[in-house]
């Protein structure tokens, strides 16, 4: 079978026993880079030499059936350098490929930089969406983040030190200065730090720059102020769109904060 391994984030204890224990016994290991697989069985103190494998974004696609192949005769193990793979990490492809093929999947879990950033931040956790690395070039990123302006759910965003004052600014720009925000520095490591502030005390505190791996949460949109047969027709729309009832009335309740339940009647009311 295809498994999915969760590494440390940070901290080495974060390694769970059957994550060592995989590493221990595993014969075939799939990895972003060989380099970082490597100082962790020796940090780990894992005495076992598996065969290694390179599986990183430039050559997934290629080396899936290979991988894919070996997994039917044989565990492989598929790490990333830190986190679980396939989330903004190399395994996506490889999943896909082997749940065609009819191999097995499953997944040893751990740390995750995306739940641990939420767990921490101080905002909304019942609703959240993960939008991964933002885009590098500053017209993309404004248009990106425009386009979740309206977005109702948290959202966790990825990005490098070196650009997080620019992307604070952007975020401020698009989704209003005053939303709040947290800014996850370090996790796990041992100079953890999580500002929390709205977006522009956030884009003030990164401009002096910012070291170290970085997760930053956004507060969702609130709720606009839409009277009930205005959120009715936006169902319909919908619905006529080619959305289902069921979930239209669900996507218009979370901006509107109307019930999704008598939204969903009325409409189902006045389609007859």
């Amino acid at each position: 079978m295809i498994i999915l391994a969760a590494t440390p984030i940070g901290n080495l204890g974060d390694a769970s026993r059957r994550l060592i224990e995989a590493l221990q016994t595993a014969t075939v290991v799939a990895a972003e880079d060989t380099r970082t697989t490597q100082r962790l069985l020796a940090a780990l103190g894992v005495e076992n030499r598996p065969r290694l494998i390179a599986l990183h974004d430039h050559n997934e696609k290629d080396r899936a059936p290979e991988l894919v192949e070996l997994a039917r005769d044989r565990d492989v193990l598929v790490l990333s350098d830190a986190g679980m793979p396939t989330v903004s990490d190399p395994g996506y492809g490889l999943v896909a490929a082997a749940a065609a093929a009819g191999v097995v999947v499953t997944a040893i879990p751990g740390p995750s930089a995306v739940l641990t950033a939420l767990a921490v931040a101080g905002l909304p956790t019942d609703r959240f969406t993960f939008e991964g690395f933002v885009p590098r070039k500053p017209g993309e990123r404004a248009g990106a983040l425009r386009a979740l302006a309206n977005e109702p759910r948290t959202m966790v965003f990825f990005d490098a030190p070196t650009r997080v004052a620019a992307t604070l600014a952007d975020m401020a720009a698009a989704f209003g200065a005053d939303r709040r925000a947290a800014v996850c520095r370090e996790l796990t490591k041992l100079h953890e730090e999580v500002a929390r502030g709205t977006l522009d005390e956030l884009a003030a505190w990164a401009a002096d720059g910012v070291r170290g791996e970085l997760v930053i949460v956004v507060a969702g949109a609130a709720p606009r102020e839409v009277a009930f047969p205005d959120a009715v027709t936006q169902v319909l729309e919908l619905v006529r769109s080619g959305t289902r009832l069921k979930d239209a009335a669900g996507e218009v309740s979370a901006h509107t904060g109307h019930s999704s339940r008598e939204l969903y009647q009325a409409a189902l009311a006045v389609r007859g």
